[in-house]
């Protein structure tokens, strides 16, 4: 695995010592985490009461070399209006985040690490569905 987009879910499954995501974290040559999914960590760092020990686990995370973050882009614009089209011309719509975050996916031909099976439902995704 070359390159692999790590989901909130994921993300947040590997600060709690998931070994079969750190698995796929040792396979891939670039981590990408979106700026999508940072805020979806920092909505849920300001939920709870650890907050400045979440950031500093994040920020060290963040800090790797392998690890990139991705920010949202005009080409991202254009896979996220192809995604969210094909998906509700299928009559199938995902959170709007995570449609996002699919679409920085395509846009970087990464595979997803995520535990949301939903993201089947995009057509062409790479996905690696963590076992729960």
């Amino acid at each position: 695995m070359k390159a692999i987009l790590l989901d909130t879910n994921a993300l947040t499954a590997l600060f709690r010592g998931d070994q079969s995501v750190l698995e796929v974290l040792g396979k891939a040559d670039c981590i990408y985490v979106s700026v999508v999914v940072i805020g979806e960590l920092e909505a849920g760092f300001r939920g709870g009461s650890r907050y400045a020990d979440n950031v500093a686990v994040l920020e060290r995370f963040l800090s790797r070399p392998t690890v990139e973050i991705l920010p949202v882009r005009r080409e991202t614009s254009d896979c996220f209006g192809r995604i969210k089209q094909a998906l509700k011309t299928k009559g199938v719509p995902i959170p709007i985040n995570d449609v996002w975050v699919a679409a920085q996916c395509m846009e970087t031909g990464s595979v997803l690490v995520t535990h949301d099976r939903h993201f089947d439902l995009v057509d062409g995704l790479r996905l690696w569905c963590a076992p729960r």
